[in-house]
């Protein structure tokens, strides 16, 4: 799994306490017939209960200090926003001009979508935004993201604790939760304010960030894109802008799309584990005189005493989330690469440019990855566009788009490394379950809006 998240760090456990060495010499402490220190040979809970006493008037004054600041819920995005916002600092409003050209780009890219796709137009507005205006109109979603996983730590804190010691912890555990949300807040700022300067669009990553309908440019980030690259500049917006026109379609007009990225973000989530030999590590490394030094127990807190592992269920969902935002940028480049065709005679080169800045995991995947611990890198990104037009050129762009009507009709991993047999089904027009698989999907939606 990626770099761990709310910044707690990978630890074996020794961390680099000048302490830790004397602990071992005393007979008295840290034996491995008494793991927690207390100098016994049996395991007594009310001496946790001592330590959870003590840590926890020691972070009565965080505590309140964080509750008066208004956070609510796992993450501090009060303070994200202050950072982030900090770190941007003062941009200049896009000119007008600027602002009108980007509005032209994508109008024309949907013109030229129209005659590729079946899939109507998905951008109601365009926008040309500043690194500011980015992080206003993507926190929201970035809330819908980060929270599923925020939410399972703070719980799977107090489960991995024996039943006795949750009462005894409880004070101590909500102190925990409260740092975790600023330190969750304090990375998602920063990451969020260095990402808002280097995304290109609003669906950049493959995700809808954005207000639904909004079409987004980020003008400056795309004038440092260009440099270096042979392409005018003209084409390159030219290129985007059909890029993100083409995502708006999928999104407004797949309407599980969004929803299923989402869940498997959340299945993710519900999937992590902790080794629960973290608060044994706490015990034992526990040293009092730290009670009078913050930065010493803020050192103990960050040597990873919560550590998440991967488990199988992580593993199926980020390869179902792998695989999905493996067929959107596949079905992307694809639509694009047809859209503009010889209109746009550096297509394939900018294409091949994206696609090697996605695989490589560009600032986007990379800031996703370490707040949330999910890598959005499709690494079946060139197969799925494979597929896709290998299907175009067998069946048509109406018979390949109406594979997005359900996602039981998606091709899997392995479809994606062995299409003929897929691309077979479609053409021979094999439909089994796709009239009780949309009747499904039909009567989930209904229910929804009741």
């Amino acid at each position: 799994m990626a770099d761990l998240p709310f910044g707690f760090s990978s630890s074996d456990g020794q961390g680099d306490d000048p302490n830790r060495d004397d602990r071992k010499k005393d007979p008295n402490k840290g034996s491995p017939s008494d793991p927690f220190g207390f100098g016994g040979g049996e395991f007594d809970m009310k001496d946790l209960g001592q330590i959870f006493s003590k840590l926890g008037e020691m972070f009565s004054g965080a505590g309140n200090t964080m509750a008066s600041g208004g956070q609510s819920g796992p993450v501090n995005y009060d303070l994200a926003r202050q950072l982030a916002s900090s770190s941007i600092g003062f941009v200049k409003p896009v000119p007008e001009q600027t602002s009108n050209a980007v509005a032209d780009a994508v109008r024309l890219a949907d013109t030229w979508l129209d005659g590729v796709t079946p899939l109507p137009s998905g951008a109601s507005s365009t926008a040309a935004w500043t690194p500011s205006d980015w992080l206003d109109n993507t926190l929201a979603t970035w809330k819908r993201l980060c929270d599923p996983v925020a939410e399972q730590m703070s719980t799977v804190w107090a489960s991995a604790l024996p039943e006795e010691a949750k009462a005894m912890a409880g004070p101590l555990l909500a102190m925990m939760t409260q740092m975790g949300g600023m330190a969750f807040g304090s990375q998602l700022g920063q990451a969020l304010g260095t990402l808002s300067r280097e995304v290109l669009t609003s669906t950049d990553i493959g995700l809808p960030l954005g207000p639904k309908g909004v079409a987004a440019l980020m003008p400056e980030a795309i004038e440092t894109f260009a440099e270096g690259l042979e392409q005018p500049r003209s084409e390159i917006m030219m290129f985007l802008a059909a890029r993100e026109a083409a995502h708006h379609r999928l999104f407004s007009h797949v309407p599980w799309l969004s929803t299923q990225l989402l869940s498997a973000v959340e299945a993710f989530a519900r999937g992590m584990k902790v080794d629960t030999s973290g608060l044994q590590d706490l015990a034992q490394g526990f040293n009092p005189a730290a009670l009078a030094d913050p930065s010493a127990m803020e050192q103990l807190l960050n040597q990873g005493i919560f550590e998440p592992k991967s488990t199988p269920e992580q593993v199926a969902a980020l390869e179902r989330l792998e695989t999905l935002l493996a067929l959107i940028e596949g079905w992307v480049e694809t639509a694009v690469t047809d859209a503009l065709g010889d209109r746009i005679p550096g297509t394939l080169a900018l294409s091949e440019t994206l696609r090697r800045r996605r695989a490589t995991g560009g600032p986007a995947e990379q800031t996703f990855a370490t707040l949330v611990g999910l890598e959005l890198r499709p690494r079946k990104l060139r197969e799925a566009a494979v597929l896709w037009r290998r299907l175009t050129e067998a069946a048509g762009s109406d018979a390949r788009d109406a594979v997005w009507q359900h996602p039981d009709l998606l091709p899997d991993t392995n479809d994606l490394d062995e299409p003929a047999g897929f691309i077979d089904r479609v053409v021979g027009g094999d439909t089994s379950g796709i009239d009780e698989a949309i009747a499904d999907l039909e009567k989930d939606f209904g229910d929804d809006s009741k």
